[in-house]
């Protein structure tokens, strides 16, 4: 029986994460308590003897000066209700894994098989609540996709002695299970069976399946026939291993096959426009490695090199918030430690696309099956902000940049989008860090975490619409500390010379690590049952397949073998030679000396059938709302200073970790009080250096509600005026694209897509700012009915998150967006246009007047040739330090930037906007909240000011004002006033939207 020693704190101390659960059980339940205490719970699954139970309890997991504990018994606490959550069995423990570690160390031994140490967490609540409100915390604070809860009342506690909850050990029958897979079905069975998946039993007919294959009619003959020439019938392992493989998630077809007359929109648009630029660089080329690897990479500086990935996480991340995004952080992160032999991690990234997280509480929308309701909006928030925050603060890496982006139509299923930039030198022991290959006779090696039943289809889970059936077993929990322990001696067996390629166990596990790996030996030999599990019981088409984190697999020479292992043991990281690469041509992957899997890897790569995909396109028309009076700007600025999309995230921002490292030049939140947001951010890798590299990014789907062509385009020119405006050289800005669609089958849908691709690709070329890297994710749809039964489907708004890394020669000529003192001229550079469409102001406006947002029609356009020629000039501007504060315009248009400045540097600010208006024929409210894009505001020393105007002649620049001492923000039309609002006022409502 396992011993439990409880862990909380002195009666006398504050418990912080009690007392954060209290407030968050008021702001999203509703629930009302007196108390929360939480107690810390660990079962150690081990015989051990009374004495050292009692040094774990006082040396390792107990602080003497603040907690106390127990072994075997409960400690003294007055309360009403306890609530206990853990993990399930087989599901990733992070807690549990760390302890058993510390354990180990402390009392020097080893944990044998099925021993293990176990974490829960046990919530002691006070106040008057009954149990059906008890059952409500039970479910706010528990997944049962991945967690159990128990419920007990004071007096039962006291009967009981205790919760009595189950340790979570998994406890299964050792299984080589190995099914063969009939085809010789019907086309409605093949449907099924390609959709459901292969039946749990065996039998056609079975209504259980073990998941689904997101393969399609067509895909399922091609296999038919493949294996009918072969003379027999798939095995399981087969058939799932190259489900994963032809994934949405995995080969993108959508983007790889034929569109109207377009070979693709990957081949056409996204490669097709880096190829453009490259002709055009010729021996100026400082792109390394592009679409080839598992990020991009790019030239630094003479003798170091940057990569950057930026990934999805949505489907996991609808159905565990926490497990999905730190999975995705985590995994993002292998990315860069998989590019070339392996980067060093510098920054991460992060960007989220939520609904409303203050949205009714009852969610009234449930699954197919109306057992389940979607997470509430709040739920996801707060799980995804954590997830991301552990997978990286853990890990040590810098978050140094960030957004978030409200609509409620991302409901259904959120946007997770994280990224990391790694840091590579060009040459080790004279070798391109940026190449790999493996050859013939590398033995196979994975390395990192051991393989369980999370993970299960995650792939092909990715690859089509949320639904009732999706599977529990697609979510995983990334460990961030075996993770960094893997990435650490990765580092060294690099400089080592000890392997000669790597990629990361990501979607699909081995099954897709080792076959695209054998892709550049000509072939593979996997011995499927030397591969480390986490229990018995996993069968061998689950292990092939099982997406596991915290796993990487690497060709090793025979010749250095003992050396790379021994290192990996060193260094407390598992690595199991699983088998060897080979020229065979094929897969090949035996179980105790029988073959379960013999695919050739043509067939396995390239036998995918292509589909002829058709578009259509239909500009909408929407509702033009006649123009407001001038009395109102005033309010309206101060109320959209504190609109979801407009207001400060710092409640996210301040709990990550952004200094760690010592890197940030330029960071997240800027300004005398470092509160209001940056327009990117800059980090400097190498500290004795004085190069840098800017981060930035354009998302706007309002804009595709008008025209998906516009949306990119200005997410391509957001995403480099951000860095611009940081300090980068607008001629070393590289792109990533990451696309989220709906209903990605339908005509219509394409159609949006195809122009969002056809923009991206017009912008691109002009400003000469290549993708070098990108991802999509084309089924963020979901299924279910509302609370009338009916069906309803949640589609997100077509969404493109254009993301943009820029060299910044030199961090010290960095400027910031944060007004610094008074008497400064302020300048607008650019052209203002009528151009209110999608804007956050008429969303505001509409909310005001009808009680939904306006959308409009003038939605803002790009126009290359002028935004190009000022770029250039503000480049030169900012390395000749000729502004004291610049801000890239963004939402909420200039107005809101004047705003933004003025919070950021507590300081006011008058200007006068009638020569600007007279000069562009503008109303008063199109120059004040039209989000045009190509603009800047600036502010301007005295003494630099005639240098300034001269470097910006023949441009668009208007001197409209100046800084002032004070808290006004003051707008006039020359004599009249048009807007004067109060920066404090501003900064409350900016603050306090989401809670700080």
């Amino acid at each position: 029986m396992a011993a439990v020693i409880e862990v909380q704190f002195l009666p006398t101390e504050p418990d912080a994460a009690g007392e954060g659960l209290l407030k968050r059980l008021g702001e999203d339940i509703n629930l009302t308590l007196d108390a929360v205490r939480v107690v810390d719970v660990y079962k150690i699954d081990k015989e051990l003897t009374p004495e050292q139970l009692e040094r774990l309890r006082l040396e390792l997991f107990t602080n003497s000066l603040t907690q106390q504990s127990a072994v075997n018994r409960s400690l003294p606490a007055t309360f009403d209700w306890a609530v206990e959550v853990g993990f399930l069995p087989g599901v990733t423990d992070n807690v549990g894994r760390t302890s058993r570690e510390a354990v180990s160390d402390l009392l020097g031994l080893e944990f044998q098989a099925g021993e293990a140490v176990y974490s829960a967490k046990r919530y002691l609540l006070s106040g008057s609540l009954n149990d059906e409100q008890v059952k409500r915390v039970a479910g706010y604070l528990a997944n049962p996709l991945i967690q159990s809860s128990a419920v007990k009342s004071y007096t039962m506690f006291q009967q009981d002695g205790g919760m009595g909850t189950p340790t979570p050990k998994t406890t299964l029958p050792a299984s080589d299970r190995v099914d063969l897979v009939d085809l010789d079905l019907s086309e409605e069975a093949l449907i099924e069976l390609g959709k459901a998946g292969i039946p749990e039993n065996g039998e056609a007919n079975s209504a259980q399946r073990r998941g689904p294959l997101a393969l399609d009619l067509e895909s399922m003959k091609v296999i038919k026939d493949y294996f009918d020439r072969q003379g027999r019938k798939p095995t399981d392992v087969e058939l799932e291993s190259l489900a994963q493989t032809w994934s949405e998630h995995c080969k993108h077809t959508i983007f790889a096959n034929p569109l109207d007359e377009v070979e693709s929109l990957y081949k056409t648009y996204i490669k097709g426009s880096t190829e453009a630029i490259r002709k055009e660089l010729g021996q100026d080329d400082w792109l390394v490695s592009v679409f080839s690897d598992n990020s991009g990479v790019i030239r630094f500086t003479e003798d170091q090199n940057l990569c950057y990935k930026v990934e999805t996480h949505n489907s996991p991340s609808a159905l565990d918030p926490y497990g999905g995004a730190i999975t995705g952080i985590v995994g993002v992160n292998r990315d860069a430690l998989g590019t070339g032999t392996g980067a060093r991690l510098v920054t991460n990234m992060y960007g989220f696309c939520f609904a409303d997280p203050y949205y009714d509480k009852q969610v009234p929308f449930r699954d197919e099956a109306l057992t389940k309701p979607i997470l509430y909006p709040k739920t996801i928030f707060e799980g995804v902000r954590l997830g991301v925050e552990h997978g990286g603060n853990k890990s040590g890496i810098p978050t140094s940049f960030g957004f978030i982006s409200f609509d409620n139509r991302y409901m259904g299923k959120p946007l997770v989008f994280v990224g990391t930039v790694g840091l590579m030198p060009t040459h080790i022991n004279g070798k391109p860090t940026h190449e790999k290959k493996a050859e013939p006779g590398d033995v196979i090696v994975m390395v990192g975490g051991r393989i369980g039943k999370d993970g299960i289809h995650g792939a092909t889970f990715s690859s089509e619409s949320l639904h009732a059936g999706s599977p529990a077993g697609a979510v995983q929990i990334g460990d961030p500390i075996t993770q960094k322990k893997m990435g650490d001696a990765q580092l060294e067996a690099r400089d080592l010379g000890l392997f000669r390629s790597i990629t990361d166990c990501g979607a699909g596990g081995i099954s897709c690590s080792v076959g695209e790996m054998a892709k550049e030996s000509g072939g593979c030999l996997v011995d499927l049952d030397k591969a480390p599990i986490k229990y018995p019981g996993i069968t061998p088409n689950e292990i092939w397949i099982s997406e596991s984190q915290e796993r990487m697999t690497f060709a090793v020479q025979p010749e250095n073998e003992e050396a790379f292992l021994d290192l990996m043991h060193r260094r407390g990281v598992e690595a199991t030679v699983i088998g060897t690469f080979t020229d065979s041509g094929r897969c090949v992957v035996n179980f105790n000396g029988k073959t379960v899997m013999d695919v050739e890897l043509d067939f396995l790569h390239d036998g995918l059938p292509t589909k002829q995909l058709e578009t259509t396109f239909t500009r909408p028309v929407h509702e033009e709302p006649a123009p407001a009076k001038p009395e109102s700007f005033g309010d309206a600025l101060q109320a959209m200073a504190a609109r979801l999309n407009l207001c400060s995230r710092e409640y996210v921002v301040r709990q990550y970790d952004h200094e760690v490292l010592g890197g940030s030049v330029i960071k997240p939140l800027i300004g005398q009080n470092q509160d209001v947001h940056a327009d990117a951010s800059v980090t400097r890798p190498i500290l004795d250096r004085v190069e840098g590299f800017a981060l930035g990014g354009g998302i706007l789907p309002s804009y595709g509600d008008i025209d998906t062509y516009e949306m990119a385009a200005c997410a391509v020119d957001t995403a480099v005026r951000n860095v611009v405006a940081a300090g980068a050289d607008p001629k070393r800005i590289a792109l990533l694209d990451n696309t989220c669609w709906c209903s990605s089958t339908e005509a219509e849908r394409l159609g949006q897509l195809k122009r969002a691709m056809q923009a991206t690709y017009d912008i691109t070329v002009a400003y000469k700012t290549p993708l070098i890297s990108g991802k999509d994710s084309m089924f963020n749809d979901f299924k279910g009915f509302d609370e009338h039964g009916k069906p309803v489907k949640i589609s997100v708004p077509p969404t493109l998150l254009i993301s943009s890394i820029g060299v910044v020669p030199d961090v010290r000529h960095s400027q910031t967006l944060d007004f610094k003192a008074p008497g400064d001229s302020i300048y607008i550079l650019g052209k203002t246009y009528d151009e209110l469409g999608g804007s956050e102001y008429y969303a505001h406006r509409g909310e005001q007047e009808q009680g939904r947002a306006y959308i409009g029609n003038t939605v803002p356009k790009v126009r290359i040739e002028d935004n190009l020629a000022l770029y250039a000039k503000v480049a030169e501007a900012l390395k000749e330090e000729l502004f004291s504060a610049i801000h890239s315009l963004q939402q909420g248009g200039l107005a809101m930037g004047l705003c933004r400045m003025g919070m950021a540097g507590d300081l006011g600010a008058g200007c006068d906007l009638a020569e600007v208006s007279k000069a562009e024929g503008l109303s008063l409210e199109s120059l004040l909240f039209s989000e045009s894009q190509g603009r800047f505001l600036v502010s301007v020393p005295d003494a630099k000011k005639d240098r300034m105007e001269a470097l910006f002649a023949g441009l668009p620049c208007h001197r409209i004002g100046q800084v002032m001492d004070g808290d006004v923000l003051a707008l006039n039309d020359a004599t009249q006033p048009v807007a004067q609002v109060s920066l404090a006022a501003c900064k409350r409502g900016y603050k306090k939207t989401l809670g700080w």
